[in-house]
């Protein structure tokens, strides 16, 4: 079913019009009423003109069950109530299908480039609601899965752009069902939020027992309880609870808010130090000791007791792998709130249903949540690309090698879909441009399909690269490094150098294809196999000398496995092959060889990443 597409009563705006304004700073003042599911807000916004065009209007979106009440403009002690027309706007950026957008006049346009100081004013109600899925076709159970954000006695949860509208934004008109541009526009959002500087004032009113915590973008702060009567019973009493999160900038997400009503329940003491080798070849210690002291790895609030212990021995399981790549200490407990439906995560902080999360098979789940407090670079191909692949070293641990292989590349298939085919330079006259290549590099990639599975790809491929010991090392090392204000590009290079020290190998080919740039995908074949039977003398024993020529014709350089198997025996060396060209490398083996593989499913190809080519021997 298409939304409605009748234009919205007031002014007529273009998605060009609503995408010019970048918020680049929010101060807000929230007061919300659980009871009544209420939003009262106050918002200072600091709005800025991204497009090449003056602008005498401006639009800015809340959720539909929110109306707008006022607009100023603030010029240093000069303040000036703008004329606002507001009118409903169809939108899947929130989960009612619609938003309230406010059209402000200015009083002079705002030129490119420049910005200006809002104080706005806005309420309503934010209540559980689908209507955006039931649009589309969506039950009421698949609509209660996956929109369960709201304001509710018991349960508060806003998860923001894309979901739920609880703050001022401004952009384009987005829509479920048509294909992934609403998916696509939130990552962008998410890039384009990193230097937004944010500050919440929040006060909640209360019956009963007052909340006792709140996260906001996975930041905690206690909620301060001011009862109205402090003599009367808390099962009686009301009042408010507030807290304040100082400005600090969003990074790589929206804007996020959750009421914790219990306390959070310690559990899984950290590992201590563990005298065990932590070499390659004894990777984890099979059971963990504990300092009973020690800081917790989880903090959940629910009310299921039942699953706590089931879910405290999975994260004492999982800890020791987490410890030997990572290093001790995690730097925060991951905190879980526990609810059914579709998982929400922002860093160390997960809400799921924790009787999911503490299942057996639900370990690998467990894993890559329990990597982000271990890990928090602030990048988002780092963080989650080595939350999967801790994800997928635990099913390498407990299911085998060959099991982490075919998951890792039934994560990929959307990759190799997605990723862009670059014409072969060599085939092109040298005056002819080459088209810019159409996929994400890493260091500012939006979409999950690289800063996860494209990422995850790329920590694979490091670790049979520079070896399992130097990946860990550096991983150890660079994880405790104070936070960065280097641009995306800039840590990329630093751990570039810190890899390539760890590991003495140059790296620059590597990152330059599969971090810095996309160059899309490697595209990998046997050319050649010739095989030369030595007799013994003096200087050696008898045995084969096998040249392999494999060639590359995709745009982006790969050092894959090439695997001799010569009846019960292999040898296995890596091979560098450069894009758009080829390489040849002879190896010895004992006995006559029988096969020949090439890459072994951890680089991702254009098409088939295992490639195989049978060898007959004439006696």
């Amino acid at each position: 079913m298409q939304p409605n597409t009748a234009q919205p009563t007031g002014p007529e705006l273009t998605d060009a019009d609503r995408s010019a304004i970048a918020l680049t700073t929010y101060d807000l003042d929230i007061r919300l009423t659980p009871a009544t599911s209420a939003l009262t807000a106050r918002a200072g916004l600091t709005l800025h003109n991204n497009s090449v065009l003056p602008l005498d209007k401006i639009a800015l979106q809340i959720s539909s069950t929110l109306r707008w009440e006022s607009a100023t403009l603030i010029e240093g002690t000069k303040r000036t109530a703008l004329p606002l027309s507001q009118h409903l706007l169809d939108t899947d950026t929130d989960h009612t299908g619609k938003s309230s957008e406010a059209i402000l006049t200015l009083p002079q346009p705002l030129a490119p480039g420049a910005s200006i100081t809002l104080d706005t004013f806005y309420s309503g109600t934010i209540a559980q609601n689908a209507e955006r899925l039931a649009r589309i076709g969506a039950t009421d159970a698949q609509g209660a899965e996956a929109d369960w954000d709201q304001i509710a006695a018991g349960f508060t949860a806003l998860r923001g752009y894309g979901d739920v509208l609880w703050y001022p934004v401004a952009g384009p008109q987005l829509f479920l069902g048509q294909g992934a541009e609403l998916f696509q526009a939130i990552g962008r959002v998410k890039l384009a939020n990193e230097q937004v500087s944010t500050h919440l004032h929040l006060s909640v009113e209360y019956q009963s027992d007052p909340p006792v915590a709140a996260y906001f973008c996975g930041r905690r702060q206690p909620l301060h309880a001011l009862p109205d009567n402090p003599d009367a019973p808390v099962a009686t009493g009301s009042g408010l609870a507030t807290a304040d999160f100082p400005a600090q900038l969003l990074g790589f997400r929206v804007p996020n808010l959750f009421l914790f009503d219990r306390a959070e329940t310690l559990l899984a003491p950290l590992p201590i130090a563990s005298s065990s080798s932590s070499s390659s070849t004894n990777p984890v210690p099979a059971v963990p000791t504990y300092d009973s002291t020690g800081a917790p790895m989880l903090a959940v609030e629910t009310t299921d007791d039942g699953s706590l212990p089931r879910l405290a021995a999975s994260a004492d399981t999982i800890a020791p792998l987490l410890e030997h790549w990572f290093g001790t200490p995690p730097l925060s407990a991951l905190t879980v709130l526990d609810h059914t439906g579709q998982p929400f995560e922002d860093g160390p902080f997960l809400v799921a249903p924790i009787s999911t999360l503490a299942a057996s098979d639900a370990a690998s789940a467990l894993a890559h949540s329990m990597t982000h407090a271990w890990v928090q670079t602030g990048q988002p191909w780092m963080d989650e690309g080595l939350a999967q692949f801790a994800a997928l070293l635990w099913v390498e641990q407990s299911q085998g090698r060959d099991r982490a292989i075919v998951e890792l590349n039934n994560l990929l298939q959307p990759l190799i879909l997605t990723e862009p085919t670059i014409p072969n330079r060599t085939a092109q006259p040298a005056t002819t441009p080459l088209p810019a290549p159409a996929g994400e590099p890493l260091i500012s990639a939006t979409s999950e399909i690289y800063t996860r599975r494209k990422a995850v790809a790329v920590w694979f491929m490091l670790r049979g690269i520079v070896g399992e010991d130097a990946l860990r090392e550096a991983l150890s090392a660079w994880r405790m490094q104070p936070p960065s204000e280097a641009s995306a590009r800039d840590q990329a290079l630093a751990l570039e150098k810190l890899l390539e020290k760890a590991g003495g190998k140059d790296l620059a080919w590597f990152f330059h294809d599969w971090v810095l740039n996309d160059q899309g995908l490697p595209d990998l074949s046997i050319v050649d196999v010739s095989t030369r039977d030595l007799s013994p003398d003096a200087k050696r024993q008898s045995g084969w000398l096998v040249s392999v020529t494999a060639r590359n014709d995709g745009a982006a350089a790969a050092e894959v496995p090439v695997v001799i198997r010569s009846g019960t025996f292999t040898n296995t060396r890596r091979l560098l092959i450069p894009a758009y060209g080829q390489t040849t490398d002879r190896i010895l083996v004992e006995a006559a060889p029988t096969q020949v593989l090439l890459n072994d499913g951890t680089t991702p190809e254009v098409r088939n990443s295992l490639h195989q080519r049978d060898i007959v021997v004439k006696p």
